[in-house]
């Protein structure tokens, strides 16, 4: 009796206690997750135009596409193009900024509206998307 008891304490020393391995996964995982910048799309496909002067610019609180169907999206939601300055201006705040994602057979005109649509709106910082391209 007494044998069989020091093997049951034996077995129970002989185990692989997994707790710190999983602790130092756990902080991974956070850190990983709090480093990883997200890129926001548009929801649909566009492919932009490139420009030799184009400069990177900061995060932009919405994005407006435009296809080239003419179709207006905001945000990854189809938006029609009458509505959607006061669409924009009630998802931003004061200092919010918005990046038009024109593709580039999109026609110049729907551009120009959308972006007088906003402006009439009330948006101030209104950013068109190029592809930085080789000059």
């Amino acid at each position: 009796m007494r044998r069989r008891r020091s093997r049951d304490i034996a077995d129970d020393s002989n185990e692989v206690n997994l707790t710190p391995m999983l602790d130092v996964v756990f902080i991974m995982l956070i850190f990983f997750i709090v480093t990883t910048s997200f890129v926001k799309e548009s929801g649909v496909e566009i492919e932009r135009p490139e420009s030799s002067e184009a400069t990177p610019r900061p995060e932009a609180q919405v994005l407006v596409a435009l296809t080239p169907e003419g179709a207006v999206w905001v945000d990854g939601n189809p938006v029609d193009t009458h509505r959607v300055g006061q669409t924009v201006a009630d998802m931003i705040s004061d200092d919010g900024g918005v990046v038009i994602q024109a593709d580039k057979s999109a026609e110049t005109g729907l551009l120009i509206e959308v972006m007088d649509r906003l402006k009439k709106a009330g948006v101030e910082q209104i950013a068109v998307a190029a592809s930085r391209g080789q000059a």
